[in-house]
């Protein structure tokens, strides 16, 4: 074998390392680089689904307030018509007592009869369909946001991944973790 021979093959191995080598960094720049994107991307969507969130809230407690209100004016109707018509002096105070008593009745009644139909309720109850369905999505959401954060921070402890990641400027991300104040029990009052 020539000189020339050998040189050239050994021209061709270190050819061949550089390119296989430069091919593994740049694999592992743009692995790094798509972990990155895709927990960027999976945070967007959590935010996404917590502004639709922080949006239905206030229409949710609006709409309650509304129904309480509703129902409010319908009951002390009915408490006052009664009250008069046990302060009434005369007979004609008393029967306009009872006339009074009467209309808040029936307007219980109707309450009672079509609550289910209420447009108060109805929205309350869409609204909270929309915020249980937001919940869901949000959760969806969560826990693809948690994958990607697994599967980057798995990515950059392996043998070569620190190295590609740094590279690619790249760093471990946090998971999406429920705080104490979410994991106690809500208390409600009325």
């Amino acid at each position: 074998m020539s000189a020339g021979r050998i040189l050239l093959i050994v021209f061709g191995i270190v050819v061949g390392f550089f390119l296989l080598a430069g091919g593994c960094v740049y694999s592992g720049y743009n692995q790094a680089v798509t972990y990155d994107e895709a927990v960027k991307s999976g945070w967007a969507q959590v935010e996404n689904q917590l502004q639709r969130r922080f949006e239905l809230i206030p229409n949710l407690v609006q709409t309650v307030k509304g129904v309480a209100k509703q129902e409010e004016k319908i009951f002390l109707g009915v408490a006052e018509a009664r009250k008069a018509y046990f302060q009434a002096g005369s007979i004609n105070e008393k029967a306009r007592a009872a006339g009074g008593l009467e209309g808040a009745l029936s307007r219980l009644l109707v309450l009672r009869e079509t609550y289910p139909q209420l447009k108060s309720d109805k929205s309350f109850l869409k609204l909270q369909d929309q915020l249980e369905g937001t919940e869901n999505r949000l959760a969806v959401e969560r826990k693809r946001y948690n994958d990607a954060v697994r599967q980057l921070n798995t990515y950059i402890r392996k043998l070569l991944g620190r190295f590609y990641a740094g590279l690619a400027g790249v760093g471990a991300a946090e998971y999406f973790e429920i705080g104490e104040e979410a994991r106690a029990t809500p208390k409600v009052e009325f």
